[in-house]
């Protein structure tokens, strides 16, 4: 019998999908999100509301969340507090509306990245793999530089891919520890969010630059002494950002 075109599950010998959990109340889409996903050989687990998201976390231990922004009782925006509460996980917000100024609000909230719906499989798939795809530890300028480098009080390990200020560890999410690695492999150097885009988020295209000012936001939040006075993360302004001067 010839095999099913639409049998993409895992041969023996490759490494496991990602485990999704999706959080979504629309039915439709969340059923067909999930057969999406599924054909692709992830295993995903559904709930309809932010509640019954939040129980199912600990249970299922996914490996990244898609959460709807719009949900009832408790929105995406707060589902999205509480896991970065105690999680790092990586997290990619789903919403109807690109110009919502609630996205703005859900990348504050520590979302790494989000999808306008509706949206083909093949999109979610490429925005899941970009923001698991292992951190690159090389990044501009990286040739002969030490794993371990010394910023005043932080200290960044591009091998274990840790960050510590004052020998304190700090929890930063996939996307802001990515924005740090590639602004620091590069001291002084000016990037333009379009640039910050393709090298940190994988969008080749002209995309949101929210992204990037909402994920400045929250690294300075976490490694800056005063978020307005950066000393780590600086802007030029009508250029872009830099590592530096210190």
């Amino acid at each position: 019998m010839d095999p099913d075109p639409t049998d993409l599950t895992i041969t023996e010998g490759e490494p496991p999908m990602p485990r999704v959990l999706l959080i979504e109340d629309d039915p439709s889409v969340r059923e067909g999100v999930g057969l999406g996903l599924r054909r692709r050989g992830h295993e995903v687990r559904a709930a309809a509301t932010g509640e019954a998201g939040l129980a199912a976390l600990a249970e299922f231990r996914p490996d990244l969340l898609l959460l709807d922004l719009m949900l009832p009782g408790m929105n995406g925006v707060q589902v999205c507090r509480r896991v970065r509460e105690h999680s790092q996980l990586p997290i990619i917000m789903l919403t109807a509306r690109g110009d919502d100024f609630d996205v703005v609000v859900g990348l504050e909230a520590g979302a790494d990245d989000y999808i306008v719906k509706p949206a083909r499989t093949e999109v979610i798939e490429a925005r899941i793999r970009a923001v698991l795809r292992r951190l690159d530890d090389s990044g501009p300028g990286r040739q002969g530089r030490p794993a371990i480098e010394v910023y005043g009080e932080l200290t960044i390990d591009r091998v274990a891919l840790t960050v510590s200020k004052t020998g304190r560890p700090l929890a930063l999410a996939p996307s802001e520890l990515k924005l740090l690695l590639h602004l620091s492999a590069a001291p002084e150097q000016v990037f333009s969010r379009q640039q910050l885009l393709e090298h940190v988020w994988d969008h080749s295209y002209h995309a949101d630059a929210r992204l990037v000012d909402a994920c400045v936001r929250r690294l300075r939040g976490k490694i800056e002494d005063e978020a307005g006075s950066p000393r780590y993360v600086q802007t030029l302004r009508g250029f872009g950002y830099r590592f530096g001067p210190l």
